[in-house]
């Protein structure tokens, strides 16, 4: 077995340690005793090749957790493909290239389940990442992110460089996106029925208008579960392989849409856009080998996950559209 990574005494650069998970990660960070270094997109344009290479040779950080991404929901990777593709692959590529030149310890590259075949067998194992193409609205960006795994098992190859790979599937908890046009499903739904029943962004209704047809599945991780196998993993794994990080537990957009709609107290109509796509079929993880290789389990229960969201959502919604209004 190798020899665990210490945090305690190292400095650890977070890149979108800003953002929902970040600062999740950054807590947990400080709890170890690291020192983490938050990296925001306005301080470096990590798409600039000299730009990610002064700042990393300035700054020698020990570990650098790659969690910054250009990312949304369905509307939002229909809208910016090529961006999408472009930012996600060269933020990458010039921190792994400048982390290596700088003789970081360890990097942990963050991917993303978009990675994975449009008809994947479910569970999702990790082997079966490359058994064909993913499903077509977020493709440019699940490529972008699997190329990274691709450079991470070269580099270690060629140079030696400790680079892990982790898969956390959608996330969602207090603090998420809750922006319409970019976030992704649960924040999403609990500004709609929340706002249908609550009487904001426009009258209360009766009405909740949701995308598709409610058949697809999905699997959500708690964000303060995600940051805690980030940093298991980050102790723990030290090898090439890619590690799904996952809460093993698979619902339906339907039952979805309708356990949010209990729990914000709306009791009027659900009416399916179905002239909107889906996308992926079916997503859940298997999970074996995370907790095989570091031991990680998800704690938190996906309706207690939701409750918290949904209160942490009702209790800041007037400071965050203030936010977005200004």
């Amino acid at each position: 077995m190798s020899e665990r990574t210490q945090l305690s005494g190292k400095q650890v650069l977070v890149t979108g340690g800003a953002g929902f998970l970040g600062r999740k990660v950054c807590e947990r960070l400080e709890e170890e005793g690291a020192a983490p270094v938050v990296l925001r997109s306005a301080d470096v344009d990590l798409t600039r090749q000299a730009e990610t290479e002064e700042y990393l040779a300035e700054l020698r950080p020990d570990i650098v957790i790659h969690l910054a991404a250009e990312v949304g929901g369905i509307g939002a990777n229909r809208d910016n493909p090529g961006r999408y593709f472009y930012a996600n692959a060269t933020m990458g590529i010039h921190l792994i290239e400048a982390a290596r030149v700088t003789g970081v310890e360890k990097f942990v590259q963050i991917g993303t389940v978009c990675a994975y075949p449009k008809f994947t067998p479910i569970p999702f194992r990790e082997e079966t990442i490359w058994d064909g193409y993913p499903e077509e609205t977020n493709a440019p960006y699940g490529v972008a992110k699997k190329s990274l795994l691709v450079m991470l098992e070269a580099y270690r190859q060629q140079y030696g460089f400790n680079g892990i790979y982790l898969l956390p599937v959608n996330l969602y908890g207090p603090g998420d996106n809750f922006d319409l046009h970019s976030s992704h499903v649960i924040p999403a739904l609990i500004r709609k029925f929340t706002a249908a029943v609550d009487g904001v962004d426009g009258a209360a209704t009766d009405v909740v208008e949701v995308w598709g047809t409610g058949a697809a599945s999905r699997e959500f991780l708690h964000v303060d579960d995600a940051a805690r196998g980030i940093l298991m993993g980050t102790r723990d794994h030290h090898d090439s392989e890619p590690v799904n990080l996952g809460s093993a537990h698979e619902i339906t957009i339907k039952d979805l849409v309708e356990t949010i709609g209990r729990l914000t107290g709306f009791d009027g109509e659900i009416r399916w856009d179905t002239t909107k796509p889906d996308g992926q079929p079916r997503r859940k993880l298997d999970t074996s080998r995370a907790e095989a290789r570091f031991g990680f389990v998800s704690e938190i229960g996906f309706e207690e996950g939701l409750a918290g969201t949904i209160a942490w959502w009702r209790a800041n919604r007037d400071a965050v559209m203030a936010e977005e209004r200004s």
